[in-house]
């Protein structure tokens, strides 16, 4: 299992079922706040906020004390940011469920990956060392999250141009 190390510096090379852990400090996001980043992104307004997506892993979940766990990355609010963010510095999108051909493109074109995770929100909520909240406080459980983590599993669903699923 190959461990991925965060903030990912340098080019990082996956394979489609290759199976990893993620460490170090990745961003929350879903439908409520991905939107924004995009937004703050395409406006040049992120570091306002003090965000720096380069070489990032973002986890299309909610975090609040019932545990993380994936949501479906193919909701049109979170899908639509998936080529924005993966511009802005995003190597990794960790959800779950098939993307559109579109996208999956967009990743290649950017380096990016999107990775599934298993749904077990106490495995993953046991891997984290420290959590704060990044931007916009007032979305709850959905605000940008910063969490520090160890060992969260995944398998990379989207590569170069690939997907294990078919395309919606």
């Amino acid at each position: 299992m190959k461990k991925v190390y965060c903030p990912i510096k340098g080019e990082l090379s996956l394979e489609l079922y290759e199976e990893i852990e993620i460490y170090g400090k990745i961003f929350t996001g879903r439908d409520a706040v991905l939107p924004k980043i995009a937004t703050l992104y395409q406006e040049g307004r992120l570091s306002e906020f003090g965000i720096d997506l380069a070489g990032s892993v973002i986890f299309h979940t909610a975090v609040s004390d019932a545990g993380i766990g994936p949501t479906s990355s193919n909701k049109f609010d979170i899908e639509s940011t998936i080529p924005i963010l993966s511009k802005a510095g995003v190597k990794l999108h960790l959800g779950k469920g098939a993307l559109k051909k579109d996208t999956i493109d967009a990743l290649k074109e950017n380096q990016s990956y999107f990775a599934i995770t298993p749904p077990t929100s106490a495995l993953f909520s046991s891997k984290i060392l420290s959590q704060r909240v990044v931007a916009f406080s007032d979305e709850g459980i959905e605000a940008l999250h910063e969490l520090e983590v160890a060992g969260i599993p995944a398998i990379i669903a989207a590569a170069n141009g690939k997907t294990v699923f078919g395309y919606l």
